[in-house]
């Protein structure tokens, strides 16, 4: 077994942080901050609707949540969670823009959003397991684009009371 000698590690590391602020730079090249907000608001807005669709039976529970639900009180305890998740975020995305002015630690807010980050970019691996067709061609490309949104949004610096 070689070892690595620490400039090794170190060109290692330099390389990955380098590679890391190119992604940055070009996502705040490619969205800015406000239009970020503005396309997760809106579609955080777009799956609350679709979720009280699931709850008042419009939609079948069954073509959600992979198809693995399989009670009605199952399909309304994971609805209102999901909801809730969702009212959450909205509530983290207007007050890290400042359209909502609560005085938050900003440090609690970048927590939070990489927390979303986390849970979108798990949540796109869910959608591709899922059994039902809808959730892989409809919904994972909506949560990759929420996932890098809300890194978008947890990269903008200084919008908040420290």
């Amino acid at each position: 077994m070689k070892l690595s000698s620490p400039t090794e590690h170190t060109d290692k590391t330099f390389t990955t942080v380098y590679h890391s602020n190119q992604i940055k730079r070009m996502l705040k090249k490619i969205v800015g901050f406000k239009t970020a907000i503005h396309i997760v608001l809106v579609l955080l807005c777009l799956i609350i609707f679709f979720h009280l669709l699931v709850l008042a039976k419009i939609i079948p529970y069954t073509i959600v949540w992979g198809g693995r639900l399989k009670t009605v009180s199952a399909m309304v305890r994971f609805e209102i969670a999901s909801i809730a998740i969702n009212i959450l975020l909205i509530a983290v995305i207007t007050i890290k823009s400042r359209y909502l002015k609560l005085t938050i630690p900003s440090k609690l807010i970048t927590v939070i959003l990489w927390m979303y980050v986390i849970l979108f970019s798990l949540n796109t691996i869910g959608n591709l397991l899922a059994k039902m067709t809808l959730e892989t061609t409809v919904f994972t490309p909506v949560t990759v684009i929420l996932a890098l949104l809300c890194y978008r949004i947890v990269m903008e610096p200084g919008s908040l009371n420290k």
